[in-house]
């Protein structure tokens, strides 16, 4: 057995040898976590402090740049690397709040959807069918015009587009464990439902639960920006790289850095989330890219 699972380990280290792109993309997720849970230690300024005469500085590497603002300042003089480790805190927290509120309630749906069947998985499929086939950008707006743009509002606006992915996929995990002999045995020895479904059945769609939050936290990162950046999102002077965006739009063809340089933060973020999603879900299942 020890013999087995040597080359187990052996094989599935091999595996991540060869998942080189995840490994980078772990590396660049940690290190943009770190320098968001340290934002006041990393930061080299007040993120929220304007300097009047040092407006539209440009970054150290262009002419005029300084090294007192390695990556230049923004409209109000404020420092633009302290606002981009500032605003990687705020995107990371609404997209993983926003992960986590959509996963409790689709996998929860997708459970019970799958182990009753009938006239529940008919009502909870017909709710993740309508939610999937309204488009974003209008239930977006109509959940901020009755609550109002803030940061927890946004939190449940994202998680409301979130969850049906995750309840269409657990379900369809859901319908097969249900019938193997553990199940049936937890029946036959007086288990409840709760008990079957949390004790036996939940534990076999973790993994995948995992896959596809880490691939979903990408995701949010991306709405989050685009609702920032047309205002109906994180709210001045709070800063978050979707509003560092459209800061910048008006700027670009002259102080390019102000708009490129947010818009490279969430390129470079979002791109390391979806490699190591890639990663986990080939550990899981080599075969799953296209079972997914």
């Amino acid at each position: 057995a020890q013999a087995g699972g040597g080359r187990l380990d052996g094989r599935r280290l091999r595996q991540l040898w060869r998942l080189k792109g995840s490994l980078v993309g772990a590396v660049v997720v940690l290190l943009v976590t770190l320098v968001a849970l340290f934002a006041p230690l990393v930061a080299p300024a007040n993120p929220y402090l304007g300097r009047t005469l040092e407006r539209l500085a440009p970054p150290f590497w262009i002419e005029d740049g300084t090294t007192q603002f390695l990556l230049g300042t923004d409209q109000l003089g404020r420092d633009t690397l302290s606002r981009l480790i500032f605003g990687a805190r705020v995107s990371l927290s609404v997209a993983v709040l926003a992960v986590v509120g959509a996963s409790v309630v689709g996998v929860l749906l997708g459970l019970f959807a799958g182990y009753y069947r009938r006239w529940i998985d008919w009502l909870i499929s017909t709710m993740v069918n309508v939610m999937l086939s309204f488009p974003f950008v209008l239930l977006a707006l109509a959940v901020i015009a009755v609550l109002g743009p803030s940061f927890s509002n946004l939190i449940v606006v994202l998680a409301i587009t979130g969850w049906p992915v995750y309840t269409r996929v657990i379900r369809a995990h859901t319908l097969s464990p249900q019938e193997r002999e553990f199940v049936a045995a937890s029946r036959v020895l007086g288990a409840g439902d709760p008990r079957i479904i949390f004790r036996h059945i939940f534990p076999n769609v973790v993994n995948l639960l995992v896959v596809i939050a880490s691939l979903q936290i990408a995701q949010m990162i991306i709405l989050e920006s685009f609702l920032s950046f047309l205002g109906l999102g994180i709210q001045p002077p709070i800063p978050s790289w979707g509003s560092m965006l459209a800061d910048g739009k008006i700027y670009m063809f002259d102080k390019w850095w102000m708009a490129t340089i947010p818009g490279l933060a969430i390129f470079v973020t979002t791109l390391a989330i979806n490699l190591v999603g890639d990663g986990l879900r080939d550990l899981r299942d080599p075969y799953s890219r296209t079972n997914i």
